[in-house]
Protein backbone atom coordinates (compact mmCIF):
# COMPACT_ATOMS: atom_id res chain seq x y z
CA UNK A 1 0.00 0.00 0.00
CA UNK A 2 1.26 2.97 -0.80
CA UNK A 3 0.96 6.64 1.34
CA UNK A 4 -0.60 8.05 -0.99
CA UNK A 5 -2.93 5.53 -1.09
CA UNK A 6 -3.43 5.20 2.66
CA UNK A 7 -4.01 9.00 3.46
CA UNK A 8 -6.48 9.11 0.89
CA UNK A 9 -10.48 8.97 2.19
CA UNK A 10 -13.36 8.49 0.00
CA UNK A 11 -17.07 8.91 0.74
CA UNK A 12 -19.64 6.64 -0.85
CA UNK A 13 -23.22 7.79 -0.55
CA UNK A 14 -25.90 5.13 -0.97
CA UNK A 15 -22.39 2.86 -0.64
CA UNK A 16 -24.26 -0.33 1.05
CA UNK A 17 -25.68 -0.41 -2.02
CA UNK A 18 -25.29 -2.56 -5.50
CA UNK A 19 -23.24 0.10 -7.12
CA UNK A 20 -21.57 1.78 -4.08
CA UNK A 21 -20.62 -1.74 -2.38
CA UNK A 22 -18.88 -2.86 -5.56
CA UNK A 23 -16.74 0.49 -5.67
CA UNK A 24 -16.09 0.28 -1.93
CA UNK A 25 -14.21 -3.11 -1.98
CA UNK A 26 -12.18 -1.88 -5.23
CA UNK A 27 -11.14 1.38 -3.20
CA UNK A 28 -10.39 -0.53 -0.31
CA UNK A 29 -8.47 -3.14 -2.17
CA UNK A 30 -6.40 -0.04 -4.05
CA UNK A 31 -5.28 0.71 -0.14
CA UNK A 32 -8.02 3.39 0.32
CA UNK A 33 -9.78 4.21 3.06
CA UNK A 34 -13.75 4.32 2.60
CA UNK A 35 -16.44 6.31 4.68
CA UNK A 36 -20.04 4.88 4.01
CA UNK A 37 -23.02 7.24 3.98
CA UNK A 38 -26.64 5.49 4.29
CA UNK A 39 -29.72 4.83 6.21
CA UNK A 40 -29.90 0.96 4.99
CA UNK A 41 -33.56 1.29 4.05
CA UNK A 42 -32.60 -1.35 0.62
CA UNK A 43 -33.30 -4.79 1.99
CA UNK A 44 -30.42 -6.80 1.18
CA UNK A 45 -27.61 -3.60 1.87
CA UNK A 46 -26.55 -5.04 5.53
CA UNK A 47 -25.47 -8.47 3.77
CA UNK A 48 -23.37 -5.84 1.41
CA UNK A 49 -22.11 -4.48 4.63
CA UNK A 50 -20.88 -7.41 6.32
CA UNK A 51 -19.10 -8.55 2.88
CA UNK A 52 -17.28 -5.27 3.35
CA UNK A 53 -15.98 -5.45 6.90
CA UNK A 54 -14.91 -8.90 6.33
CA UNK A 55 -12.86 -8.28 3.29
CA UNK A 56 -11.55 -5.05 4.32
CA UNK A 57 -11.97 -4.58 8.38
CA UNK A 58 -11.60 -1.13 10.13
CA UNK A 59 -10.71 0.43 7.21
CA UNK A 60 -14.19 0.87 5.81
CA UNK A 61 -15.92 3.52 7.95
CA UNK A 62 -20.00 3.26 8.14
CA UNK A 63 -22.47 5.97 9.05
CA UNK A 64 -25.82 5.03 9.05
CA UNK A 65 -27.68 8.57 8.34
CA UNK A 66 -29.83 10.21 5.31
CA UNK A 67 -28.69 12.47 2.38
CA UNK A 68 -31.67 14.62 3.64
CA UNK A 69 -30.07 15.12 7.18
CA UNK A 70 -27.74 18.46 6.51
CA UNK A 71 -25.47 17.74 9.55
CA UNK A 72 -24.67 14.06 8.92
CA UNK A 73 -23.72 14.71 4.95
CA UNK A 74 -21.85 17.49 6.48
CA UNK A 75 -19.83 15.06 8.88
CA UNK A 76 -19.48 12.89 6.24
CA UNK A 77 -18.05 14.81 3.62
CA UNK A 78 -14.78 16.20 5.95
CA UNK A 79 -11.79 14.81 5.49
CA UNK A 80 -12.55 13.03 2.25
CA UNK A 81 -10.26 13.56 -1.43
CA UNK A 82 -13.44 11.68 -2.98
CA UNK A 83 -17.07 11.86 -3.31
CA UNK A 84 -19.14 9.35 -5.15
CA UNK A 85 -22.31 10.09 -4.82
CA UNK A 86 -24.94 7.50 -5.29
CA UNK A 87 -27.86 7.75 -2.63
CA UNK A 88 -30.81 7.75 -4.18
CA UNK A 89 -34.98 6.89 -4.42
CA UNK A 90 -34.13 4.63 -7.48
CA UNK A 91 -37.99 4.20 -8.72
CA UNK A 92 -40.13 5.86 -11.54
CA UNK A 93 -43.47 4.37 -9.66
CA UNK A 94 -41.89 5.08 -6.40
CA UNK A 95 -41.99 8.74 -7.11
CA UNK A 96 -45.59 8.82 -8.79
CA UNK A 97 -46.68 7.97 -5.57
CA UNK A 98 -44.68 10.02 -3.32
CA UNK A 99 -43.06 12.70 -5.49
CA UNK A 100 -42.17 15.04 -2.58
CA UNK A 101 -40.23 12.14 -0.91
CA UNK A 102 -38.56 11.83 -4.33
CA UNK A 103 -37.87 15.43 -4.72
CA UNK A 104 -35.97 15.57 -1.42
CA UNK A 105 -34.45 12.55 -1.50
CA UNK A 106 -32.86 13.20 -5.26
CA UNK A 107 -32.83 16.93 -5.58
CA UNK A 108 -32.52 18.01 -2.20
CA UNK A 109 -29.71 14.94 -1.36
CA UNK A 110 -27.84 16.05 -3.54
CA UNK A 111 -28.01 19.62 -2.91
CA UNK A 112 -26.86 18.94 0.27
CA UNK A 113 -23.63 16.86 -0.61
CA UNK A 114 -22.68 19.25 -2.86
CA UNK A 115 -22.72 22.20 -0.52
CA UNK A 116 -20.84 20.18 1.97
CA UNK A 117 -17.92 19.71 -0.93
CA UNK A 118 -17.93 23.42 -1.68
CA UNK A 119 -17.41 24.32 2.24
CA UNK A 120 -14.71 22.59 2.57
CA UNK A 121 -10.92 24.45 2.56
CA UNK A 122 -9.97 22.01 -0.62
CA UNK A 123 -13.10 20.40 -1.81
CA UNK A 124 -12.95 16.96 -2.82
CA UNK A 125 -13.42 15.49 -6.32
CA UNK A 126 -17.51 14.57 -6.58
CA UNK A 127 -19.46 12.37 -9.27
CA UNK A 128 -22.40 11.25 -9.02
CA UNK A 129 -25.24 8.71 -10.60
CA UNK A 130 -27.53 10.13 -13.01
CA UNK A 131 -29.96 8.33 -15.54
CA UNK A 132 -31.16 8.05 -19.12
CA UNK A 133 -34.74 8.85 -17.91
CA UNK A 134 -33.16 12.94 -17.88
CA UNK A 135 -33.68 12.22 -21.64
CA UNK A 136 -37.74 11.52 -21.38
CA UNK A 137 -39.74 8.85 -23.05
CA UNK A 138 -37.23 9.68 -26.53
CA UNK A 139 -40.95 9.70 -27.81
CA UNK A 140 -39.46 11.23 -31.03
CA UNK A 141 -36.70 8.15 -31.91
CA UNK A 142 -38.36 6.27 -34.97
CA UNK A 143 -38.39 2.81 -33.92
CA UNK A 144 -39.34 -0.23 -35.53
CA UNK A 145 -39.91 -4.05 -34.22
CA UNK A 146 -37.04 -6.57 -35.33
CA UNK A 147 -37.80 -10.04 -34.37
CA UNK A 148 -38.45 -9.93 -30.30
CA UNK A 149 -36.76 -5.84 -29.95
CA UNK A 150 -37.35 -2.18 -31.24
CA UNK A 151 -34.13 -0.78 -33.03
CA UNK A 152 -33.99 2.82 -34.49
CA UNK A 153 -35.07 3.48 -38.11
CA UNK A 154 -32.15 6.14 -38.07
CA UNK A 155 -28.97 4.23 -38.79
CA UNK A 156 -26.67 6.50 -36.92
CA UNK A 157 -28.51 5.84 -33.71
CA UNK A 158 -28.69 2.40 -34.19
CA UNK A 159 -24.87 1.87 -34.53
CA UNK A 160 -24.15 4.44 -32.27
CA UNK A 161 -26.89 5.12 -29.03
CA UNK A 162 -28.01 7.90 -27.62
CA UNK A 163 -25.39 10.71 -27.21
CA UNK A 164 -24.96 13.71 -24.51
CA UNK A 165 -26.18 16.16 -27.80
CA UNK A 166 -29.62 14.48 -26.98
CA UNK A 167 -31.87 17.41 -25.06
CA UNK A 168 -33.02 16.93 -21.72
CA UNK A 169 -36.49 15.87 -21.51
CA UNK A 170 -37.42 15.41 -18.07
CA UNK A 171 -40.76 12.58 -17.57
CA UNK A 172 -41.87 12.07 -14.71
CA UNK A 173 -41.41 13.50 -10.81
CA UNK A 174 -38.23 10.84 -10.96
CA UNK A 175 -36.28 12.14 -14.11
CA UNK A 176 -37.43 15.85 -12.98
CA UNK A 177 -35.69 15.19 -9.33
CA UNK A 178 -32.75 13.31 -10.88
CA UNK A 179 -32.17 16.03 -13.81
CA UNK A 180 -32.07 18.31 -11.24
CA UNK A 181 -29.53 16.90 -9.20
CA UNK A 182 -27.90 16.57 -12.61
CA UNK A 183 -28.14 20.14 -13.50
CA UNK A 184 -27.06 21.29 -10.61
CA UNK A 185 -23.75 19.03 -10.29
CA UNK A 186 -22.35 20.52 -13.44
CA UNK A 187 -23.23 23.90 -12.52
CA UNK A 188 -21.27 23.74 -9.64
CA UNK A 189 -18.33 23.25 -11.95
CA UNK A 190 -19.22 26.20 -13.49
CA UNK A 191 -20.59 28.69 -10.87
CA UNK A 192 -18.00 27.30 -8.20
CA UNK A 193 -15.09 25.86 -10.20
CA UNK A 194 -15.80 22.38 -8.30
CA UNK A 195 -14.18 18.94 -9.65
CA UNK A 196 -18.01 17.60 -10.26
CA UNK A 197 -19.30 15.72 -13.04
CA UNK A 198 -22.24 13.03 -13.46
CA UNK A 199 -22.88 9.97 -15.26
CA UNK A 200 -25.82 9.28 -16.55
CA UNK A 201 -26.14 5.41 -16.48
CA UNK A 202 -27.98 2.72 -18.44
CA UNK A 203 -28.96 -0.58 -16.71
CA UNK A 204 -26.00 -2.18 -14.58
CA UNK A 205 -25.74 -5.44 -13.55
CA UNK A 206 -23.46 -7.98 -11.58
CA UNK A 207 -22.16 -9.73 -7.94
CA UNK A 208 -23.69 -8.11 -4.95
CA UNK A 209 -27.13 -7.30 -6.60
CA UNK A 210 -29.91 -8.97 -4.90
CA UNK A 211 -32.99 -8.48 -7.44
CA UNK A 212 -34.81 -6.13 -4.79
CA UNK A 213 -33.48 -2.35 -6.82
CA UNK A 214 -36.56 -1.25 -9.11
CA UNK A 215 -33.90 -0.49 -11.47
CA UNK A 216 -31.58 -4.04 -11.13
CA UNK A 217 -34.03 -6.15 -13.59
CA UNK A 218 -31.30 -8.19 -14.57
CA UNK A 219 -30.90 -9.78 -11.50
CA UNK A 220 -34.57 -9.87 -10.52
CA UNK A 221 -35.42 -11.63 -13.43
CA UNK A 222 -33.07 -14.36 -12.78
CA UNK A 223 -33.96 -14.04 -8.97
CA UNK A 224 -37.56 -15.19 -9.84
CA UNK A 225 -36.33 -18.14 -12.35
CA UNK A 226 -34.56 -19.76 -9.24
CA UNK A 227 -37.78 -19.53 -7.34
CA UNK A 228 -39.44 -20.79 -10.25
CA UNK A 229 -41.69 -17.41 -9.81
CA UNK A 230 -43.28 -15.98 -12.68
CA UNK A 231 -42.33 -12.57 -14.41
CA UNK A 232 -44.56 -9.56 -15.09
CA UNK A 233 -43.89 -7.60 -18.13
CA UNK A 234 -44.81 -4.26 -18.24
CA UNK A 235 -45.49 -3.20 -22.37
CA UNK A 236 -44.47 -6.20 -24.49
CA UNK A 237 -40.92 -6.73 -23.79
CA UNK A 238 -39.61 -5.92 -26.79
CA UNK A 239 -37.90 -3.05 -25.23
CA UNK A 240 -33.61 -2.48 -25.28
CA UNK A 241 -31.59 -1.26 -22.77
CA UNK A 242 -27.45 -1.63 -23.10
CA UNK A 243 -26.59 -3.63 -20.32
CA UNK A 244 -23.34 -2.61 -18.10
CA UNK A 245 -21.22 -5.43 -15.66
CA UNK A 246 -20.74 -3.72 -12.95
CA UNK A 247 -16.87 -4.41 -12.92
CA UNK A 248 -16.86 -2.14 -16.34
CA UNK A 249 -19.12 0.89 -14.02
CA UNK A 250 -15.78 0.71 -11.39
CA UNK A 251 -13.30 0.87 -14.15
CA UNK A 252 -15.32 4.43 -15.72
CA UNK A 253 -15.10 5.66 -11.97
CA UNK A 254 -11.72 5.67 -11.76
CA UNK A 255 -11.00 6.88 -14.59
CA UNK A 256 -13.45 9.45 -14.17
CA UNK A 257 -11.46 10.36 -10.89
CA UNK A 258 -7.93 10.21 -12.84
CA UNK A 259 -9.24 12.80 -15.22
CA UNK A 260 -11.44 15.17 -12.92
CA UNK A 261 -9.23 18.06 -13.75
CA UNK A 262 -9.97 18.18 -17.34
CA UNK A 263 -13.60 16.31 -17.38
CA UNK A 264 -15.32 18.65 -14.57
CA UNK A 265 -18.40 19.88 -15.32
CA UNK A 266 -19.45 16.89 -17.34
CA UNK A 267 -22.15 14.61 -18.25
CA UNK A 268 -21.11 11.30 -19.58
CA UNK A 269 -23.76 8.40 -21.15
CA UNK A 270 -22.73 5.42 -19.46
CA UNK A 271 -23.60 1.50 -20.65
CA UNK A 272 -22.29 -0.62 -22.67
CA UNK A 273 -23.43 0.51 -26.35
CA UNK A 274 -24.98 -1.08 -29.04
CA UNK A 275 -22.92 -4.51 -29.00
CA UNK A 276 -24.12 -5.34 -25.33
CA UNK A 277 -28.44 -4.30 -25.94
CA UNK A 278 -30.58 -6.89 -25.32
CA UNK A 279 -34.58 -6.94 -24.99
CA UNK A 280 -36.30 -8.06 -22.18
CA UNK A 281 -37.53 -10.79 -24.19
CA UNK A 282 -33.39 -11.15 -24.76
CA UNK A 283 -32.86 -11.75 -21.41
CA UNK A 284 -35.06 -14.42 -20.80
CA UNK A 285 -33.93 -16.37 -23.49
CA UNK A 286 -30.38 -16.03 -21.93
CA UNK A 287 -31.96 -17.61 -18.85
CA UNK A 288 -34.07 -20.46 -20.16
CA UNK A 289 -30.47 -21.31 -21.51
CA UNK A 290 -28.07 -20.89 -18.03
CA UNK A 291 -31.23 -22.35 -15.97
CA UNK A 292 -32.91 -24.95 -18.25
CA UNK A 293 -36.33 -23.62 -18.11
CA UNK A 294 -38.21 -20.68 -18.87
CA UNK A 295 -40.16 -18.74 -16.17
CA UNK A 296 -44.00 -18.18 -16.42
CA UNK A 297 -43.94 -14.42 -17.87
CA UNK A 298 -47.45 -12.00 -18.01
CA UNK A 299 -48.09 -8.69 -19.35
CA UNK A 300 -48.95 -5.77 -18.32
CA UNK A 301 -49.88 -2.34 -19.59
CA UNK A 302 -46.84 -0.16 -20.49
CA UNK A 303 -45.69 2.78 -17.51
CA UNK A 304 -45.22 6.35 -17.04
CA UNK A 305 -42.05 7.42 -18.94
CA UNK A 306 -40.83 4.44 -20.32
CA UNK A 307 -38.50 4.14 -23.00
CA UNK A 308 -38.94 1.42 -25.66
CA UNK A 309 -35.04 1.80 -26.57
CA UNK A 310 -32.30 3.61 -24.50
CA UNK A 311 -28.79 2.47 -25.85
CA UNK A 312 -25.99 4.62 -24.78
CA UNK A 313 -23.52 6.01 -27.34
CA UNK A 314 -20.43 5.91 -24.49
CA UNK A 315 -17.48 7.63 -27.41
CA UNK A 316 -17.29 10.98 -25.25
CA UNK A 317 -16.03 9.22 -22.27
CA UNK A 318 -13.93 6.65 -24.09
CA UNK A 319 -12.03 9.50 -26.12
CA UNK A 320 -11.46 11.50 -23.09
CA UNK A 321 -10.03 8.62 -20.42
CA UNK A 322 -9.27 5.74 -22.91
CA UNK A 323 -12.03 3.17 -21.08
CA UNK A 324 -12.98 0.56 -22.69
CA UNK A 325 -16.18 -2.22 -21.81
CA UNK A 326 -14.17 -5.92 -21.15
CA UNK A 327 -17.32 -8.10 -19.91
CA UNK A 328 -19.82 -8.67 -22.84
CA UNK A 329 -23.14 -9.24 -21.84
CA UNK A 330 -23.54 -13.35 -22.46
CA UNK A 331 -20.56 -13.75 -19.71
CA UNK A 332 -21.62 -10.96 -17.43
CA UNK A 333 -25.20 -12.62 -17.32
CA UNK A 334 -23.51 -16.05 -16.63
CA UNK A 335 -21.68 -14.76 -13.91
CA UNK A 336 -24.63 -13.10 -12.03
CA UNK A 337 -26.86 -16.24 -12.77
CA UNK A 338 -23.72 -18.18 -10.63
CA UNK A 339 -23.51 -15.91 -8.26
CA UNK A 340 -27.19 -15.40 -7.47
CA UNK A 341 -27.66 -19.46 -7.56
CA UNK A 342 -24.97 -19.66 -4.70
CA UNK A 343 -25.45 -16.26 -2.70
CA UNK A 344 -29.75 -15.26 -2.70
CA UNK A 345 -31.22 -14.82 0.25
CA UNK A 346 -33.81 -17.60 1.17
CA UNK A 347 -37.23 -16.75 0.10
CA UNK A 348 -38.92 -16.53 3.41
CA UNK A 349 -36.58 -13.04 3.80
CA UNK A 350 -37.54 -11.75 0.58
CA UNK A 351 -39.28 -8.76 -0.15
CA UNK A 352 -42.89 -9.13 -1.58
CA UNK A 353 -42.64 -9.59 -5.23
CA UNK A 354 -42.91 -6.77 -7.81
CA UNK A 355 -43.80 -7.20 -11.47
CA UNK A 356 -40.89 -5.88 -13.33
CA UNK A 357 -40.19 -3.28 -16.40
CA UNK A 358 -36.95 -2.03 -17.58
CA UNK A 359 -35.44 1.05 -16.47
Amino acid sequence: MSRASSEQLSLITGGAGFIGCNLASRLLAMGRKVRILDNLSRPGVEQNLQWLREQHGDRLQVSVADIRDEKAVTQAVAGTTQVFHFAAQVAVTTSLDSPREDFLVNAQGTFNVLEAVRARPVPPFMLMTSTNKVYGELADLALQPTGQHYEPLDPLTRSLGVSERRPLDFHSPYGCSKGAADQYVIDYARSYGLNTMVFRMSCIYGPRQFGTEDQGWVAHFILRALRGEAITLYGDGKQVRDILFVEDLVNAFLLAEQHAPELSGRAFNIGDGPGNAISLLDLLDRIEALHGRRPPVSFDDWRTGDQRYYVSDTRAFEQATGWRQKVAAREGIARLYEWLAKNRRPASVQPAPVAAAAH
